[in-house]
């Protein structure tokens, strides 16, 4: 079997709001192969930028699009495609977009090992460590304190058992930021886990106080509370509060993720597979989080192709407990892109069974939605 092609298909919602929602757009990766065998990825990054980073032709030895790379190549071996991506466009991608396409590329060569095969992607990588996974509703706060807590209400409703609100307006001001915590905890009630994504808003003496006010409130997690590259700042905080410190969503490949594990301290490591540069390395990415005694968790904000892959990549780690599922009642291009629909049902989601991935786009949406 060869690849035939590969497509970087650009979808984006007719109306986007300006808010932190990556749900609105999308970068779909199609490859094709001679036997008539097609698998599909996402990536969750800037589109027109990975778009290029794919299609675009050859430059040098060391600089290439990368469709160019895997062109006429065997799409079972993941491994040696994955190295082959990266040595020949290690002069433009190391890190960040290169990285991303990277991640629908293998995300897809993974689809079509497993519907070659007749497998779903977790028996392919060794897991069944879960026959379902817990789920956490993921949404933005709501526009003020009372309507986050409106939210929290629905979700419980909904039947999660653990929710995480995130972004604007927190990092407001202190009033606010606590108010959002307090009335998100009082939506909830005691029981169900709460999380909260600061969303990159504060120094670390400002995240220090921050977290201790919000463990009135018994939050789970404090996710992302500083830029990406202040580890002395993440290991400060995680050193100096006990609540759990999350990050992750923001690296590209393993070498980062030691970084923010080893110099950053962090307590809860989050992996994208449409940003980390798929399985092939998100599984590298788990070992190493494994080594050092810490839990994973997904990162997807996206559509169901993503949450597809994160049950994959939990099923077929030790170190997984809970995941990610993308609730935010705004978006709605999710909804519409696949024939599949991913649920919860009282706050646990399905591992998935087919072949492949297991989920299908909608040709109809891919029309309807096409830039």
């Amino acid at each position: 079997m060869k690849i035939t092609n590969v497509e970087a298909i650009y979808l984006r919602q007719k109306q986007v709001k300006q808010q932190c929602d990556s749900g609105q757009d999308v970068l779909i990766v199609r490859v094709s192969t001679d036997a008539g065998i097609t698998g599909i990825g996402e990536v969750d990054s800037s589109p027109a930028a990975v778009k290029g980073a794919i299609e675009g032709p050859f430059s040098h030895t060391i600089t290439a699009g990368l469709r160019e790379i895997v062109l006429g190549q065997d799409p079972f071996e993941t491994e040696v495609l994955w190295d082959k991506m990266y040595r020949q466009n290690v002069y433009a991608g190391r890190r960040g977009i290169a990285i991303h396409a990277m991640s629908g590329i293998d995300m897809a060569l993974w689809d079509i090992k497993g519907k070659a095969l007749g497998m779903p992607v977790w028996k392919l990588l060794g897991g069944g460590f879960h026959k379902s996974i817990r789920a956490y509703a993921s949404s933005l706060f709501g526009a003020t304190p009372e309507l986050t807590g409106d939210k929290a209400r629905r979700f419980v409703d909904r039947g999660f058992t653990a929710v995480k609100f995130g972004w604007a307006p927190m990092g407001r001001d202190e009033q606010t930021d606590i108010a959002l915590v307090r009335e998100a905890r009082k939506g909830l009630g005691e029981k169900p886990d709460l999380m909260i994504d600061a969303g990159l808003v504060w120094d670390a003496k400002t995240a220090l106080q921050r977290a201790r006010a919000f463990s009135e409130h018994r939050i789970f997690w404090l996710e992302e509370p500083l830029a990406p590259d202040d580890y002395v700042g993440y290991a400060k905080l995680s050193n100096g509060t006990d609540v759990r410190i999350a990050a992750g969503e923001e690296e590209s490949e393993r070498r980062s993720y030691l970084d923010l594990m080893d110099r950053g301290q962090i307590d809860i490591v989050q992996v994208d597979l449409t940003r980390c540069g798929g399985f092939t390395e998100a599984m590298k990415i788990a070992s190493l989080a494994a080594d050092r005694g810490l839990p994973v968790v997904n990162h997807g904000f996206t559509t169901y192709i993503n949450v597809a892959a994160a049950l994959h990549f939990l099923n077929a780690i030790p170190n997984s407990f809970i995941m990610e599922f993308v609730a935010e009642e705004g978006t709605s291009l999710r909804d519409v892109l696949t024939q599949q629909i991913i649920t919860a049902q009282d706050g646990f989601v399905a591992i998935p069974e087919a072949p492949g991935l297991g989920i299908e786009l909608n040709a109809e949406a891919l029309e309807a939605l096409a830039v």
